[in-house]
């Protein structure tokens, strides 16, 4: 008997297409060139084996490129966003009416015997007793038996406390047109050109702290008075 030499397990898959590489054999107990050459294409031949290698080899260079490609994609830099836009600029002259806005409520001029003489600001339905209390109070033996302490006030108006009050200017502009800087109330400097109803209580305010003008010219110590509104008004005022 001829002792079959042991041949490496392998799968039942193998096994078959070995045992038919050997029947295309020119002799059926010999592998010839036909074996030979379906074994190089078998999965367990040295061929097989590497090309399989191979193939694995682009398999992974594949899933490499693919990764590298979704982590460039993904991690990327983000755009820049533009910066948002900056609200315009105001002009300077509307910059400095917002900085001189009146706070809200009514303004109010006291003159005459009360500790802190000048303007009030006192809150929409104040009477001239809350007036008083803004201004610090009369001073002591000052007569406030002719003031309506219950009387609302109105804005712009002037107290007298403790002294005759001023005469009340007239309502209609004197025949002459111009508006005396003396004894206008704040609605009548209001209708002046280029002079609004911050404008007219800034005159208010600077008669009331230097005892009235003297002359028209000291217009422009008023704040907000440049010289060319200077020259708008000069025609339009006058000093009594």
């Amino acid at each position: 008997m001829f002792e079959q030499s042991a041949r490496d397990p392998g799968s039942p898959v193998n096994d078959r297409l070995s045992w038919l590489a050997d029947q295309l054999s020119p002799d059926a107990s010999t592998v010839g060139p036909g074996g030979r050459l379906i074994r190089r294409w078998l999965p367990g031949g040295p061929a097989g084996t590497g090309r399989r290698r191979w193939a694995l080899a682009g398999v992974l260079a594949a899933v490499v490129m693919i990764v590298l490609g979704a982590v460039a994609l993904v991690g990327g830099s983000p755009a820049p966003e533009p910066p948002p836009a900056l609200p315009s600029a105001l002009p300077s002259e509307k910059r400095a009416e917002a900085r001189a806005a009146p706070p809200a409520g009514l303004v109010i001029s006291v003159i005459g015997r009360v500790r802190s003489p000048g303007l009030v600001t006192v809150p929409q339905g104040a009477r001239v007793a809350d007036v008083l209390r803004a201004a610090g109070g009369p001073e002591p033996g000052a007569d406030v038996g002719a003031l309506n302490l219950a009387r609302k006030v109105t804005d712009g108006e002037q107290l007298a406390v403790g002294i005759p009050a001023p005469p009340a200017a007239p309502d209609t502009p004197p025949t002459d047109g111009k508006v005396d800087l003396n004894t206008a109330t704040a609605d009548q400097l209001d209708t002046l050109p280029g002079v609004g109803e911050v404008m007219a209580k800034r005159i208010v305010q600077w008669r009331t702290d230097h005892g009235g003008f003297t002359k028209v010219e000291q217009l422009r110590d008023v704040d907000g008075i440049g010289e060319s509104k200077f020259q708008k008004l000069r025609e339009k005022v006058t000093v009594g």
